[in-house]
């Protein structure tokens, strides 16, 4: 038996790389999977990629609660419950050093970077803390343990989520719901083309080379290695695995 059968498993930033690549995982293995994001073109064209029927979408701002309570109230209208939830939805932001970062830029990305982090666990937990507990994972990334220049906001939000992980790993335990971080490396996805070009104006792919060069296997992460490991967190295998931080780096901190 697949891993996921009957499992109901709630993806924000669906439309994205990792969004797309866990939902076709999940679904590969079982599960019925709605995907969450903003854009609902790119919300049908993903469910469409994905080409099974135990997938389908809820358009919704990850900001906003109202928007919030609504995704979770339509997988458990629809699906009967929330066993697995990638609180997945990101932005980057720009590149620029902390004095010349546009104030609306930074709000924007802590809004929705740690804001909708926030929000999914606070109306996701009791939904699925109903149901008998299950797992959540929160996209981090290595800017979630390391520092960087150009990306103040990223990085402080990045690192902010490890901590809501952490205290929601304490309050989730008592009904069994888990909670982790996965930490990508560079993951070859849209935001990683609009990094390299915010490094190298005209010459992204000199800026994807020297990213690469800092990675110890000489290669960003695929979507999927990163899918692969929230599928893990999300499984019998890691019953007794909350409150950790998993890297998906290629080496790229142990090398620092």
């Amino acid at each position: 038996m697949a891993r996921f059968t009957d499992k109901v498993v709630v993806i924000t930033g669906g439309a994205g790389g990792i969004g797309i690549s866990a939902g076709q995982l999940f679904a590969d293995e079982g599960a019925k999977v709605l995907l969450v994001d903003l854009d609902e073109q790119a919300l049908g064209a993903a469910v469409d990629q994905i080409g099974s029927k135990q997938v389908s979408y809820c358009v919704a701002d990850v900001t906003q609660a109202q928007q919030v309570q609504r995704y979770v109230d339509t997988a458990v209208e629809r699906y009967g419950a929330i066993d697995c939830f990638l609180n997945n939805a990101g932005v980057e932001g720009v590149l620029k050093p902390i004095t010349d970062y546009p104030e609306d830029v930074f709000d924007n990305v802590i809004d929705v970077n740690l804001k909708g982090v926030w929000l999914g666990l606070k109306y996701v937990m009791p939904a699925m803390a109903a149901g008998g507990g299950g797992s959540i994972v929160i996209t981090s990334s290595v800017a979630g343990v390391n520092g960087g220049p150009g990306l103040s906001a990223y990085v402080a939000s990045k690192h902010a989520v490890i901590g809501l992980m952490r205290t929601a790993s304490n309050e989730g335990a008592g009904s069994n719901v888990r909670v982790n971080t996965v930490n990508p490396s560079p993951v070859d996805t849209r935001m990683m083309r609009a990094l390299e070009e915010f490094a190298a104006p005209g010459a992204a792919e000199l800026a994807r080379k020297k990213f690469e060069a800092g990675i110890p296997l000489k290669r960003y992460a695929e979507p999927k290695d990163v899918a692969n490991i929230m599928a893990f967190l999300c499984s019998d295998e890691a019953s007794f695995c909350t409150g950790g931080v998993y890297m998906v780096d290629g080496g790229s901190t142990s090398s620092r």
